[in-house]
This record gives structure tokens, sequence and C-alpha cells, in this order.
């Protein structure tokens, strides 16, 4: 009778697999898990306002280099008093301009708290060796934002030049500033969204949804659709942009593979 009592405790804890979830001593209800939820996402913004103070600081430069991709030639540039200048159409437009553009640089400077605060709301629910990936999950994200940013920033040309060039024939192509930077800015956070594939994938694999090898089984489907995403997402019939966009998305394909295998799944 005594052993029997005494057995369960025979068992040594370090046998427990490293995958079984930890024991925390206590379970969130719905109430404290939204309230997490509103900490998490208070943090976050208050992450974007400081980046976009940042930003809003270092405007003119930030909009100088913006202006980058636009043609030479195009009607809307103006070289008075030695820079480029784009029209504006209100008297409150300049500041809403600085406004768009300072939010949307904002998000890119706070990505790395974003990733990192919506690691730690999914954290709780993972394994211990899962949690261990926080670190290079968030570097990892940082690193394709910033990729996806670059290679938004060098097609961005291409379309913004055909669609300009589209209808010279016919119209007197007016782009204000309004139209033109926040085009640039919100097409730019697209790319870096975009290019977060690998990160999306990999959370799926964590919880079971897909594997490495269901990824490998279907790459010629899903390298097919991604090819044909490329085409459609792009604002411009230049065959540049379909082309960089599709060899992007290939390459976070087997990123995704390759993240997918690291982690164990």
């Amino acid at each position: 009778m005594a052993s029997k009592i005494k057995w369960p405790r025979a068992t040594p804890p370090q046998t427990i697999s490293a995958d079984e979830p930890e024991d925390d001593g206590a379970t969130m209800t719905l109430v404290e898990h939204l309230e997490e939820l509103r900490h998490r996402l208070m943090i976050a913004a208050l992450a974007v306002v400081v980046g976009s103070i940042i930003a809003f600081i270092f405007r003119q430069q930030i909009l100088q280099f913006l202006l980058t991709p636009l043609p030479a030639d195009a009607e809307a540039l103006s070289h008075a008093g030695g820079s480029p200048k784009l029209a504006v159409t209100g008297v409150a437009e300049a500041f809403t301009v600085y406004l768009k553009v300072s939010i949307a640089v904002g998000i890119i400077v706070a990505s790395p708290v974003i990733l990192y605060e919506l690691w730690a709301f999914i954290a709780p629910g993972l394994t211990r060796r899962e949690r261990h990936y926080a670190g290079p999950f968030v570097l990892i994200g940082l690193v394709l934002f910033i990729a996806g940013i670059a290679v938004g920033f060098l097609v961005l040309r291409y379309p913004v030049n055909w669609l300009i060039d589209f209808g010279k024939a016919n119209f007197l192509e007016l782009v204000t500033a309004d139209n033109y930077f926040s085009f640039v800015a919100f097409f730019l956070v697209a790319f870096g969204i975009t290019f977060e594939l690998p990160l999306v994938l990999t959370f799926l694999s964590q919880i079971g949804v897909l594997s490495s090898q269901t990824l490998r089984k279907k790459r010629p489907f899903a390298l097919v659709i991604l090819w044909l995403i490329s085409g459609f997402i792009t604002p411009g019939a230049d065959p540049y942009s379909p082309v960089i966009i599709g060899i992007s998305l290939t390459i976070l394909y087997e990123l995704s593979v390759l993240l997918i295998r690291f982690t164990g799944k």
C-alpha cells in the first residue's frame, strides 16, 4: 500500500517532454486575455507614436528621399528654390502629408516592438522550447520587414513611371503631394508586411496547421500561385516589377521551409 502511495512521486520531472506545455499554476480567464491584449496593443501603439514623432522631426530628409523614384521630367515637380517640390491643393494638405508619411515611417521604426509584443502575447500558450525562439523570431521578422521595404523601394520606380507615362498623350498628369506620398508610403509598408510570409508560415507550423514536408510536397503548386500573385499586386504593366516580386516570394517560400525545419516542425 505504501509503495502505491509513493509511486506517482517516483516519476522524475525531467522525464516530461520539452514539448509539453508548462504548468504555471494558473489559467487566464477570457477577461484576463483581453486585458493582456489591450496592454500589448497600447505598448505597440505607443511605440508607433514615438517612431512617428522621430520621423516628423526628420520629415524633410525623408520626403526628399521618397521623391527619388518620381521621374525628373514629371510635370508635377517644381524645382523652384533649388529642390524638387510637389503641388498641394489645400491649406492643410502639406501638414496632412507630413503626418501620413511620419506615421508610415513610425510603423517601420516601431516594428521591432510590434513584433515582440505580438510574440509576448502568443508565448504563454507555447511550450518552453518554442518560447526560446522569441529573440530569433523578432530579429528575423525585423530583417524581413526591412528587406521588404528595400525591395519595395527598388520596385517602386517602375510602376510610378508606367502610371505617369500611361496617360501623357491625353492628360496633364498633376501628381499632388498627398497622392504621391500616400501611394509611396503604403506601397512600402505593404511590401514590408508581405515579406513576413516566412514568420506566418512558421507560426502555422508551430500550431500544427502545416509542416515543412507539406511545403516541400506542394512547392510547384505554391510557386505558381505566388508568381500569379506577383503579377496582380503590382500597380503597373511594366515587366520588371512582377519578376522582382516573384523572385522575392520564391526566396521567402524557401526560407519558410528552412525555418520550419529549424524549429523541428
